[in-house]
């Protein structure tokens, strides 16, 4: 197995809404989040970012999204994660670019998908276990999680581990 250098991972919230989409029944709960700490802040934060979240929101709707679901949106990235229209106790997960909503392909060697950084991960773990709990969609609707700060303590442990195990 090939590792790569990883960027210093720190992910913080700064900022959610529930978008309801125009066909009055499809809505998704919106997480921004920014990694900070990184060269080119235009790129990770929010803050600094050339879009705004007001922007994101308008070409999001403009997407014609469906289903019910929550997105995670950084500035680079956007995942749409939904419950399965075809088995709604499963997640679908979609990526795109965040300027304009363009696909975008999170296949990794071997054959693997990227699921989630940490951020991802851990809001998607409430999101998920909300939508267990509860018994309608509104109940689902009103949770938001509180997870906001998600620093990483190494970004190299798997690089420095698979040389150490040689």
């Amino acid at each position: 197995m090939r590792i790569t250098p990883c960027r210093p991972y720190h992910a913080q919230t700064v900022g959610q809404t529930v978008l309801r989409m125009a066909d009055d029944r499809s809505a998704f709960k919106i997480y921004y989040l920014s990694v900070i700490g990184r060269d080119r802040p235009e790129q990770y934060e929010w803050q600094h970012c050339p879009q705004t979240p007001a922007d994101f929101e308008r070409t999001f709707r403009a997407g014609g999204h469906e289903g019910i679901g929550f997105v995670i949106a950084f500035p680079h990235v956007v995942k749409i994660f939904r419950f399965s229209p075809a088995m709604e106790t499963v997640l679908d997960v979609q990526e795109f670019h965040t300027e304009g909503m363009r696909p975008m392909d999170c296949s990794r060697a071997d054959g693997y998908h990227e699921f989630a950084c940490y951020a991802e991960a851990a809001i998607a773990a409430d999101e998920y276990r909300s939508w267990a709990r509860v018994g309608t969609v509104e109940e689902y609707l009103a949770f938001r999680s509180h997870a906001a700060d998600f620093p990483v303590a190494s970004n190299a442990k798997l690089a420095v581990y698979w040389k150490e195990t040689r």
